[in-house]
């Protein structure tokens, strides 16, 4: 009965603990693909490219490359950023990128497209630097989980990149393993009641026979 009462806890705690950080999954794989016309050509490219790849999860977007995060080479390279992210209340919500795609790239928010750029970019570490960056603003989000997903090709190079947020009328700030964490979906909170009866109903059997 002991080895009940310790998977209910784990359970619950486990319930708890999938919860409590946004996100981050950097990909790379290789590409010698040019530039491409619309945002799901670049998606359907670099997903192509990333299978087979390199792939971790962040716990900060600040100054990341392909170099620095796998010790990969720097030229023909495909990148997939995805950040799953929650909201407790419904907000309007601002996005920029800093990045190095030489062949361009986009910008997807819960699987629609909402910037493309075929150009060469980089930001070199400054936002107001022309054509180096994606900035997708004043996007009205509802309560619950959202995911951005940002796509880019780079033919040399391999620059640091770094991705940030905003709430309305709150300043930028990177994304981080601390920040808007995913909400818990219903079969979460399901999990979470499920452990604390088993251990409620453990209680009770061991109150009954003392």
């Amino acid at each position: 009965m002991k080895t009940i009462k310790f998977a209910a806890v784990a359970l619950a705690l486990a319930a708890i603990g999938s919860s409590n950080a946004a996100v981050i999954t950097f990909q790379t794989g290789s590409s010698g693909a040019g530039p491409l016309a619309t945002a799901d050509d670049y998606r359907s490219v670099v997903d192509a490219a990333v299978v087979g790849g390199h792939s971790t999860v962040l716990g900060s977007y600040d100054n990341v490359s392909n170099n620095s995060i796998f010790g990969a080479g720097s030229t023909n390279i495909a990148f997939k950023s995805t950040i799953d992210f929650g909201l407790s209340a419904a907000g309007t919500y601002s996005f920029r990128a800093g990045v190095d795609f030489g062949r361009g790239g986009a910008v997807f928010l819960d699987g629609s497209a909402v910037a493309l750029n075929t150009n060469d970019m980089w930001w070199n570490y400054d936002y107001n630097t022309a054509n180096g960056s994606f900035l997708i603003n004043n996007q009205a989000l509802s309560a619950g989980n959202h995911t951005l997903t940002i796509y880019g090709l780079e033919g040399c190079c391999d620059g640091g990149q770094q991705v940030q947020y905003a709430a309305a009328g709150n300043a930028f700030q990177s994304f981080n393993a601390d920040t808007l964490a995913p909400v818990p979906e219903p079969e979460t909170y399901a999990m979470l009641l499920g452990g604390l009866a088993l251990v409620g109903a453990y209680s009770r059997r061991r109150n009954n026979k003392a």
